[in-house]
């Protein structure tokens, strides 16, 4: 049997190692259900599907309905989705009554009660369907682009920060870590925290933040800018902290998808200090996604 002793002991004393060298802080700290999703729309089915392809004849008629549902973990109400639809050409149609919609109803964030998230189909044909006008020689494919863009935020809270004025004091936590955290479900997430040390009696917590999603962000009432993505952000006590990212206080530019802020308590810790608590931080921004779907049109028989 010893034979077998020494092999397993070396196998165990990897397998620690392995998780004491481990980088990666762990981020459930379940609060949220957490994800990278925000909202999702899909156009519903435009007619029956030919060779993977919607299709119809140049005599008939179709109806254009997206559905929104929320997968994210942030409740939109009426008003705070756009929906543009930006091709094809306007005159080659009739029956659509707008090419631009928003949200009537309130759509419901995912939930332990409500894991699928809320829904609600927003119809651009809503008293009758859409007809395609030109001429047909053959078949004609058409691409629907749909763009929408609604207003979503991202909540973080970050486990147990340590508080304490000599970071050297071994007991109750430790400063220079990285931080377990909860992060809600969103298209902007978070990556990871850590807290280190700023100066005697001063902590700083940094978090990495990434456009996981495949649109863009921009700051509330701004426009967006193709070269990089932008957020708002706001800590739950601001007398307490300073939030930086790239020297810009209360909004963050993710370029190449990422961004660090940066939060630095304001007045050091009085000598002796020492205790753990949770630090929030509320991300906010606009966020801009485009889909798209083939709709087939072929020239009727004489």
């Amino acid at each position: 049997m010893k034979k077998y002793i020494l092999p397993v002991l070396v196998l165990g004393l990897m397998l620690l190692v392995a998780c004491e060298g481990g980088e990666d802080p762990v981020t459930n700290g379940g609060a949220f259900i957490g994800g990278t999703d925000g909202l999702l729309a899909s156009f519903e089915p435009l007619s029956v599907l030919d060779d993977g392809v919607y299709t119809i004849f140049d005599t008939e008629d179709f109806p254009l309905e997206v559905i929104l549902n929320n997968k994210g973990e942030q409740t939109l109400v009426a008003g705070e989705v756009t929906l543009k639809l930006l091709g094809p050409a306007k005159p080659d149609f009739d029956g659509i009554s707008s090419w631009e919609l928003q949200n009537n109803e309130e759509i419901e964030k995912i939930s332990e009660f409500n894991p699928s998230g809320g829904e609600e189909v927003i119809s651009f044909t809503p008293n009758a369907y859409a007809k395609y006008k030109s001429e047909v020689i053959g078949y004609t494919d058409i691409t629907w682009n749909l763009e929408y863009d609604y207003n979503y935020k991202t909540y973080l809270i970050v486990n147990d920060v340590c508080f304490k004025e000599d970071t050297t004091d071994p007991k109750v936590c430790t400063v220079k870590e990285a931080k377990t955290f909860s992060v809600s479900s969103a298209p902007i997430t978070v990556t990871s925290v850590e807290e280190d040390a700023g100066g005697k009696g001063i902590i700083l917590v940094k978090v990495a933040i990434s456009n996981a999603g495949t649109g863009q962000s921009t700051n509330p009432g701004e426009e967006f800018d193709l070269r990089f993505d932008q957020v708002s952000y706001v800590i739950d006590e601001p007398e307490l902290w300073e939030c930086k990212s790239g020297g810009r206080e209360g909004e963050a530019r993710l370029v190449d998808g990422t961004a660090e802020v940066i939060c630095r308590l304001k007045e050091p810790l009085a000598e002796g200090e020492i205790y753990t608590k949770p630090v929030k931080l509320t991300f906010e921004y606009v966020y801009k996604e485009l889909i798209q779907e083939k709709l087939r049109v072929k020239e009727s028989a004489e």
